[in-house]
């Protein structure tokens, strides 16, 4: 055996052993920068870290308790593969808030919606088969599909949501059938922060029925919105739609509680590998959930959270507005937690991004959130404004925006020395976009 040195970077004399999807897999970007995140001096834009710390916490560590004395060994035993029935009946309810009229019966509780996400892959994805995403999407997702090695197919976005022209001409490219599923964040999604236009969502749900696709919603966002009205859900338009849920951004992501909703044979296939994975779930994560949403004033918490991330949104707005240079573009999220921005095709934010830490800012290169070498989202990011105070939100903009004017600056001296002809500024990702 080989022994690991200390400092070296050790071979691996397994490589030859590992199954071939691992070598497709890559790291999250945001999972790479958590050690960084958390040091004093770096102010991260890089996480969707909930902020937890407004909780009630007097009345969580109740909760807490009372998971324990009331339910007594419950809910540290073993429990059902889909989740005890008392969680679920506390998705139904959760779930009538959008006009979604579910029981028991139609819920699997997962390990966060994380969970539903591979337990989807592992149910419908072969290798070399077509799915379908937004362009770009959650890292997440395509962490959690690419192990399974589909060929994953991007549509972009604009203001109303995925382009779902583009999709139809994707489509009619595939022919019926040539795609197993359309995988979609329409509300606040991450990492655009777009919100998919009504007649958007009867569109994508037409084309799906027309080319016989399965459609994946996942709503991780859809109770944090800051304007306008809410839009239905694509599970309210259509009862076949998968509908991904989780608790992770309104109350507690420690818990990794989510679940999924599926019709019955969709959610039989999905119970049967869930065995496989974790053979339950956490009985007394769930017990904890269940005093919390049915014990406390959740709906008024929640509510005062979404106030602060309201002024965090607007404080990121407006120091976007002022110190970021005018070949910038970003889009204008009416909730949720992200903001896309995109900068002149020739710039490439996985190089900034160490010169931004230097500077004490993270925040996540755009090529993250889209398939591996798929080249596309070089000149982009994502950046949070959900866990930092307004102030400290500024000032991350503000450093950020001095890392990219010492670019635009080579840039533009290497234009005027002739070294390389000029590049064309980047097409705006949405049209709900600064312009000047």
């Amino acid at each position: 055996m080989t022994a690991k040195l200390p400092g070296l970077i050790q071979f691996d004399e397994w490589r030859a052993l590992y199954a071939s999807r691992v070598e497709t897999m890559r790291t999250s970007a945001v999972r790479d920068l958590f050690a960084a995140a958390s040091r004093s001096d770096i102010i991260s834009l890089s996480g969707g870290m909930p902020d937890i710390a407004r909780l009630p916490l007097d009345e969580v560590s109740q909760v807490a308790a009372r998971a324990i004395t009331e339910e007594g060994v419950a809910g540290l035993q073993y429990g059902n593969t889909t989740g005890r029935e008392q969680t679920k009946q506390v998705v139904c309810e959760l779930m009538r808030d959008f006009n979604i009229e579910v029981v028991p019966a139609d819920v699997t509780i997962t390990t966060g919606a994380q969970q539903a996400l591979d337990l989807l892959g592992k149910c419908f994805i072969n290798q070399g088969d077509v799915i379908i995403t937004e362009g770009p999407t959650y890292l997440g997702a395509l962490q959690a599909f690419s192990a399974y090695q589909p060929s994953i197919q991007t549509i972009p976005f604009d203001e109303q949501g995925m382009r779902t022209d583009l999709l139809a001409a994707e489509l009619k490219r595939l022919g019926p059938g040539g795609a197993k599923f359309i995988y979609t964040i329409p509300t606040f999604q991450n990492p655009g922060g777009v919100t998919m236009s009504l007649a958007r969502r009867r569109e994508l749900l037409a084309l799906a029925r027309e080319y016989n696709i399965l459609v994946v919603e996942d709503d991780p966002y859809g109770r944090l919105r800051y304007e306008g009205e809410a839009v239905p859900c694509l599970r309210e338009l259509d009862a076949e739609v998968v509908y991904l849920g989780t608790v992770s951004k309104v109350f507690a992501p420690g818990l990794r509680t989510g679940w999924i909703i599926a019709p019955h044979p969709i959610l039989n296939k999905v119970n049967m590998v869930k065995q496989g994975t974790d053979l339950c779930g956490s009985a007394l994560n769930q017990v904890i959930v269940e005093h919390y949403f049915n014990d406390t004033p959740w709906r008024e918490t929640l509510d005062s959270i979404s106030l602060r991330y309201r002024a965090r949104r607007a404080a990121m707005l407006e120091a976007l507005e002022e110190f970021f240079p005018p070949e910038a573009s970003w889009t204008r999220p009416s909730g949720g937690f992200f903001v896309w921005v995109t900068l002149p095709d020739f710039m490439d934010t996985g190089q900034m991004l160490s010169v931004a830490l230097e500077k004490g800012v993270t925040f996540v290169p755009g090529d993250g959130c889209y398939p591996a070498g798929s080249g596309l989202g070089r000149n982009a990011m994502r950046i949070a404004f959900c866990y930092e105070e307004p102030e400290a939100i500024r000032e991350a903009i503000r450093r950020l925006a001095a890392v990219i004017e010492d670019r635009l600056a080579l840039y533009r001296a290497f234009i005027q020395a002739g070294a390389f002809p000029a590049a064309t500024a980047p097409a705006a990702t949405t049209t709900d976009q600064k312009s000047r």
